[in-house]
């Protein structure tokens, strides 16, 4: 039985804690760590098993723990993916739209070659990741559109430059297009689909986004197409927000559990 060691404990560090906590995977939380020290001792507050809040990312990995979630931030896979690989601990991504900025990627799969460590990097909230990777030498296109309730944009850093007023959309408009490396930095907490996106296919710089706000979407929409000498590929996933963060899809939350049970499951696992 694995023991966990969840850093960040916002929606989906949340969700995998209680899950956990319920005896719904095959592991034993250990320790919680998050910057807010309040949001980690809430959570633990709220689970029948006692776990250690640490109050440091020392303190957190002097833990007897032997896999670690990260759940946090892409600020916290920049500050703590390293020295958790170095560590000789396995870690499961949640953040993954950092791992698109400069040669932080290599960097840690050198690291974890060194230290014969796993990174684990979840679906989230889409679907087809398997077989564009699978033909990811023959594309030439491959284009995410999502679109979202303007709510669920509120405190992106690419409003800081460009003055739109969430709240006076009425109608389905375009924000941005660009490329997913740009994507991720300037919508952090709402396309880390476009990362994992680009890491199965053609890379940051050749995948193109758009993100589009609608006010009547009670649902979030990730819309793929993906096209090369193999032929083409289209999906369309559409879920409901997390209810207790709208900025989260459900599925990703969903996605988080399923990939920890699949890694703690000693039996059969599927697509992992």
């Amino acid at each position: 039985m694995k023991k966990i060691g969840i850093i960040g404990c916002g929606t989906i560090g949340s969700e995998l804690a209680k899950t956990i906590d319920k005896s719904k995977i095959n592991a034993t939380l250990i320790c919680i760590f998050d910057e807010y020290l309040n949001t980690a001792n809430k959570l633990a507050n709220e689970l029948k098993t006692k776990v250690i809040v640490s109050t440091t990312i020392d303190e957190f990995l002097s833990c007897d723990i032997d896999f670690v979630v990260e759940s946090a931030s892409q600020e916290a896979v920049r500050k703590y993916t390293k020295i958790v690989l170095e560590h000789d601990l396995d870690i499961m991504i949640m953040s993954i739209g950092a791992l698109l900025e400069g040669s932080l990627y290599d960097e840690l799969i050198n690291i974890s070659e060194q230290h014969d460590v796993k990174i684990y990097l979840p679906t989230g909230a889409i679907a087809g990741i398997d077989a564009i990777r699978s033909v990811k030498h023959m594309l030439s296109e491959v284009t995410l559109t999502t679109t979202k309730n303007p709510r669920s944009f509120e405190g992106a850093p690419f409003f800081l430059k460009n003055k739109i007023d969430l709240k006076k959309i009425k109608k389905l408009t375009t924000i941005y297009e660009g490329k997913a490396i740009e994507a991720v930095k300037l919508f952090p907490t709402n396309v880390n689909v476009a990362a994992i996106l680009s890491l199965a296919g053609i890379g940051r710089n050749n995948t193109k986004v758009r993100i589009l706000a609608d006010p009547k979407s009670i649902m979030n929409t990730h819309e793929i197409i993906v096209k090369g000498k193999f032929g083409e590929m289209y999906f369309q996933i559409k879920n409901f927000p997390s209810p207790s963060n709208p900025k989260t899809s459900y599925l990703a939350v969903l996605s988080a559990i399923e990939c920890l049970r699949s890694i703690c499951d000693n039996r059969v696992n599927i697509g992992t």
